[in-house]
């Protein structure tokens, strides 16, 4: 049913929580496992400033944060790949599904409610409203 499954990250905490759906998704389907982590450009767009080592410092972390999704992968025996990417991080993920041919997937929520959720949005949102293919939610766990 599933070949590819893809696991946007933001090494969060709440993302982290959600790894073990995304494996045992791939594990139940055979599937591939791709970790995903988005360098968020806007965050740090800054006119007429060298932003360059802000950058780097984000592809570290992002880095990081699939590195850990694809060792705990790989202790399930799940294959993975990972890619660090700039953009938007909606528009990215998007992007991805359709040029590897992702055909599910597994998102983590941060849980905000009222109206920090209204006034701030949510990737996972913003994903769930435009993608093409399924996308199982795993909401934050609570405190």
């Amino acid at each position: 049913m599933y070949d590819t499954i893809l696991f946007p990250t933001d090494g969060s905490e709440p993302a982290q929580d959600a790894i073990d759906a995304a494996i045992d998704l791939a594990s139940r389907y055979d599937a591939t496992l791709h970790a995903l982590y988005v360098v968020d450009v806007a965050a740090f767009d800054v006119p007429d400033a060298d932003t360059s080592f802000i950058l780097a410092a984000f592809e570290e972390e992002g880095a990081t944060a699939v590195e850990a999704v694809r060792e705990a992968a790989s202790a399930a025996d799940v294959p993975c790949e990972t890619a660090v990417v700039t953009g938007t991080p909606a528009d990215s993920i998007l992007s991805y599904v359709d040029d590897h041919d992702v055909d599910c997937l597994v998102m983590a929520t941060h849980g905000r409610r009222g109206l920090s959720r209204l006034l701030l949005g949510s990737t996972t949102e913003r994903v769930v409203r435009r993608s093409s293919v399924p996308v199982l939610v795993v909401p934050a766990a609570e405190e």
